[in-house]
C-alpha cells in the first residue's frame, strides 16, 4: 500500500512539474543554451555567478530576464528550439548583426510580453512563421537583411501596436496585403519580390521603403491598366530571348579580353602608385618660410607638407599648413598690434607665456585636423617643440574693432573646464586664434571612431566624468552674465585631455561669424526655438547639453539616429524608448557591463531628456545640471566601495 501511494505521488509530482513556472535559475539555464549552442565569439559571461543578470547583454527586472541583447557578437548556426520557453519574460531580443542560420525557433512564442524583436542582418530563411504574429505586443520588428521567403502574411494586422516594421533584403514574394496599422511609423520592404499595387495604408511612406520590387502606385509611379483592364506593373527585365532576369553567356574570346586587360591595368595602377609613392617620398616634411609665403596667394597653394591628423574632428588630407592662413602678415591693413616694422603679431591673453611669435607659428610645421563650424583646425608644432591648435575663421563680417572687443571677451574666461584661447591673429584678410592643443582630440571622435579591437572601451566613470567636466565649463559660461552662451554646443567641440578630462572649446565664436556659416550648423543640437545660431539663449545651451549627454549615454550620433531603427532626432527617440518600457536597450554595448550603476545611468538619461525639453522653461539650469550630475557620481561611487570586498573577476578561460 506505501508503494502505491509512493508511486502516485511521484507520478502526481512528474505531471504538474512541467507546468511549474520557469524562474531566474531555468532563465540561466536557457542562456547558457544559447551560449553552448551557437558558434562565434566567446560570450564573456561569468558563469561562476548564480544570477545572470550581471552578465554582459542581460538585464532583469522582478528576478527576471527582460532584455537579451547580444548585437554583433559573431553568433553562427541555428537557434535550437526549447531555448524561449523559459524566456517567458523577455520584453526585448536583440540578435542583429551576426550569423545565424536556419527558421526561427518555435517556442519563441512563448516570449508573449516581446515588445521589441531585432534579428536584421543574420541568415534566418524560411518563411515568417505564423506563430510569430500571436505575439500582439509587438513594437518594434526588424527582420531586414535575412533570407525570408513566402508571401507578406495578413498575420502582420495583429500588431495593434507596431511602430516599426522593416522587412528589405530579403526575397519575400507577392503582393503587399492592405492592412491598417494606427500606430505604424517607420516600414521598409525594398529589395524583395514584391509586385503590385501599394495599398493605401503604407502610401504615406517614402520611396525608398518600396525600391528594388516590381510596385506601382504612391509614392512609386502610378499603376496602369492593360486592354482587358489588368494591372499592369514594373515586370523583371528580359533578354531578347525572353528568359527572364537571365544574362547572355560570354564569348571565349570575350573572356579572354577580359582577363587580358585586367592584368594589363593592374600593372599600370602599381607603376602609378610607385610613381606617387617616389615622388612623395623626395618631398621631405619641411618648415615654413615667410619670404616664400608673401610670394604666394593665401589659400591656393602647398606651403607645406600636412599629414593626416587624428585630432578634433575627421583629417581631411588639406594641403595647407596652419600658418598659411596668416600669410597677409605685414600687409599693412587689418588691425591687431603692429610691430616697429608695421608688421602683424599675435596679440596674447593674459598671463599667457609669450615663447612663440607670428614668424615661429609660421615655421611651424602643421598637420590638418578637420574642417569645423567657424573654419579650419591645425596642429602646429613650434621648432622647441610645443604643440598648439590653430583655428582659421572663416566668414567673419564684424569689423575690427567689434571684432577685439569680442575676442577679448572670449580670452578673458578662465576656468579649468574650458579650453583657453592664448594669442589671436587680425588682418583684413586673416583671422587666427591659437588654443592649447588637446591630445586625445574629441568625444565625437572618441564616441564615432575607431571601433576596431585596439579600441579602448569608455566605462561609465569616464562618461560620467566626461559629463561633468563640460557642465562646469558651460555652467561657468553661463555665470558670466544673463546673455553669455557657448551657442554651439556639441560632442565635436568637447576636447579631452590626456586623462580623459573635459575641456570645452569654441566657446564665444557663434557671435563672430555671418549667416552663411550658421545653416547647418549644429545640426541635431539645436533648440527648436532658435532660429538665428548666432543668438542662442543659455536655455538653448541647455538644450545642446541634453543631447550631448543622450549621445554620451547611447552612442549615436544625433544627426544619424538612423543607427538603431528609428527616422527621428536623437531625444525623440530616447524618448519613445522611455514610453516603451524598454530602457536598458538605450545604451551602448560598452556601458552594459557596468550593472552596478544603471540606476546612476539611468538617472543621467533621464537629465538628458529634461534638458532636451521642448519648451525651454521646463529645462533645469546648468548650475542644477552640475549638482545633479556630481550627485549621482558621489552615488555611483559610493556603491563602487561597498561593492568592492564582493568583487569576483571575470575568467576568461571559463567562457566559452
Amino acid at each position: 500500500m506505501f508503494l502505491k501511494n509512493l508511486s502516485f505521488s511521484v507520478f502526481f509530482v512528474l505531471l504538474f512539474l512541467p507546468l511549474s513556472k520557469p524562474d531566474l535559475a531555468a532563465d540561466r539555464a536557457a542562456l547558457l543554451s544559447i551560449r553552448s549552442s551557437v558558434g562565434g565569439r566567446t560570450l564573456f559571461w561569468n558563469i561562476s555567478q548564480s544570477t545572470p543578470c550581471s552578465w554582459a547583454g542581460v538585464l532583469c527586472e522582478g528576478n527576471r530576464v527582460t532584455v537579451l541583447r547580444l548585437p554583433g557578437v559573431a553568433l553562427s548556426g541555428q537557434l535550437p528550439t526549447g531555448i524561449f520557453s523559459n524566456l517567458t519574460q523577455l520584453r526585448t531580443l536583440s540578435l542583429r548583426l551576426n550569423a545565424l542560420t536556419g527558421q526561427l525557433p518555435s517556442d519563441l512564442a512563448a516570449c508573449t510580453k516581446l515588445r521589441n524583436l531585432f534579428l536584421q542582418g543574420n541568415m534566418f530563411s524560411g518563411e515568417i512563421p505564423e506563430f510569430l504574429f500571436t505575439l500582439h505586443d509587438i513594437v518594434r520588428l526588424n527582420l531586414g537583411e535575412n533570407n525570408f521567403t513566402g508571401a507578406l502574411s495578413v498575420g502582420f494586422g495583429n500588431f495593434t501596436r507596431l511602430r516599426t516594421l522593416y522587412l528589405e533584403n530579403n526575397r519575400l514574394s507577392g503582393s503587399i496585403p492592405d492592412l491598417k496599422f494606427e500606430k505604424l511609423e517607420q516600414f521598409n520592404v525594398s529589395n524583395n519580390l514584391l509586385n503590385g499595387s501599394i495599398p493605401a495604408g503604407f502610401q504615406a511612406f517614402d520611396s525608398s521603403s518600396f525600391l528594388g520590387n516590381s510596385l506601382c502606385g504612391q509614392p512609386l509611379d502610378s499603376c496602369a491598366t492593360g486592354p482587358n483592364g489588368t494591372l499592369v506593373v514594373p515586370s523583371t527585365p528580359t533578354d531578347e530571348a525572353g528568359n527572364a532576369g537571365k544574362k547572355k553567356k560570354l564569348s571565349g574570346g570575350a573572356i579572354v579580353g577580359i582577363v587580358i586587360g585586367s592584368v594589363v591595368g593592374f600593372f599600370l595602377l602599381v607603376l602609378i602608385l610607385m610613381f606617387l609613392c617616389r615622388k612623395k617620398g623626395s618631398k621631405k616634411s619641411r618648415s615654413i618660410d615667410i619670404a616664400s609665403i608673401k610670394q604666394q596667394e593665401l589659400g591656393e597653394k602647398p606651403i607645406g607638407e600636412v599629414e593626416n591628423g587624428s585630432g578634433y574632428g575627421n583629417a581631411n588630407g588639406y594641403s595647407v599648413a596652419a600658418a598659411a592662413a596668416a600669410a597677409m602678415v605685414g600687409n599693412g591693413k587689418g588691425g591687431a598690434e603692429v610691430n616697429g616694422a608695421g608688421a602683424k603679431k599675435l596679440v596674447f591673453f593674459g598671463k599667457t607665456s609669450r615663447v612663440f611669435d607670428l614668424e615661429d607659428l609660421l615655421r611651424a610645421s602643421a598637420e590638418v585636423l578637420g574642417k569645423g563650424t567657424f573654419g579650419t583646425a591645425y596642429r602646429a608644432v613650434l621648432e622647441v617643440g610645443t604643440a598648439v591648435a590653430v583655428k582659421r575663421l572663416k566668414d567673419v563680417t564684424i569689423s575690427e574693432r567689434e571684432f577685439k572687443e569680442k575676442i577679448e571677451m572670449v580670452g578673458a574666461m578662465d576656468h579649468e573646464s574650458l579650453v583657453p584661447l592664448r594669442a589671436y591673429y587680425y588682418s583684413r584678410d586673416e583671422k587666427l586664434l591659437v588654443y592649447d592643443y588637446m591630445p586625445m582630440g574629441s568625444l565625437s571622435a572618441l564616441l564615432h571612431g575607431n571601433k576596431g579591437a585596439g579600441r579602448t572601451p569608455l566605462n561609465w566613470e569616464i562618461r560620467s566624468g566626461i559629463a561633468l567636466g563640460a557642465a562646469r565649463g558651460i555652467q561657468y559660461l553661463h555665470s558670466q552674465g544673463p546673455n553669455v552662451s557657448h551657442g554651439n554646443i556639441k560632442s565635436s567641440n568637447i576636447l579631452l585631455t590626456q586623462s580623459y578630462e573635459a575641456r570645452v572649446s569654441d566657446f564665444g565664436l557663434a557671435h563672430l561669424v555671418g549667416p552663411s556659416s550658421t545653416p547647418n550648423r549644429v545640426a541635431g543640437y539645436r533648440a527648436p526655438e532658435v532660429t538665428d545660431p548666432r543668438r542662442v539663449s543659455q536655455k538653448a545651451d541647455v538644450f545642446s547639453f541634453g543631447v550631448l549627454l543622450l549621445e554620451l549615454l547611447t552612442g549615436k550620433p544625433p544627426t544619424h539616429a538612423l543607427l538603431h531603427e528609428e527616422g527621428v532626432d536623437l531625444p525623440r527617440w530616447v524618448q519613445s524608448i522611455v514610453r516603451e518600457e524598454w530602457t536598458s536597450e538605450v545604451f551602448d554595448l560598452e556601458l552594459l557591463r557596468y550593472q552596478n550603476v544603471e540606476e546612476e545611468m539611468v538617472q543621467l538619461l533621464q537629465l538628458g531628456i529634461d534638458c532636451a525639453a521642448q519648451y525651454p522653461d521646463n529645462r533645469p539650469s546648468m548650475s542644477e545640471v552640475t549638482s545633479r550630475i556630481e550627485e549621482l557620481r558621489r552615488s555611483s561611487l559610493r556603491e563602487d566601495q561597498d561593492l568592492q570586498p564582493d568583487v569576483v573577476d571575470v575568467d576568461d578561460n571559463s567562457s566559452r
